[in-house]
């Protein structure tokens, strides 16, 4: 009769119940922590990449011979690791491709990347 009731016996299910649910609750936050991190680090890379795309249309505007030399410039003055990928003139209009690093923790350093071009409006 004894070993039955211990069969049966539903006490500390809720502790379990919890410990799982507060377990799932915190990798659910560290995913969505590693998700705002590759998100925010999208949008610096696209920051980076409008603002050196603007500065080297502007020194291509105006002659300058090396408009992708300001593009790095303006890429390594931002303070988010930005690095010129790849930098072209294609007619009027520069093009750029930046990429900025981004720590995922457990999933390694991966690369945020953005594209960006610019040149005078006809």
């Amino acid at each position: 009769m004894r070993a039955k009731l211990r069969c049966c016996d539903d006490r500390g299910f809720a502790t379990i119940l919890g410990a799982f649910v507060i377990a799932a609750i915190a990798a659910v936050s560290v995913v969505m922590l590693y998700v705002g991190a590759a998100v925010l680090a999208r949008h610096r890379a696209q920051s980076a990449a409008d603002l050196a795309a603007l500065a080297a249309a502007q020194d291509h505007v105006v002659a300058e011979p090396d408009p992708c030399a300001t593009a790095r410039q303006v890429a390594d003055a931002q303070q988010v690791r930005a690095r010129i990928d790849g930098c072209a003139v294609d007619g009027v209009d520069v093009v750029l491709t930046v990429e900025v690093p981004v720590e995922l923790g457990p999933f390694g350093v991966h690369v945020a990347k953005a594209s960006a071009r610019a040149g005078p409006v006809d």
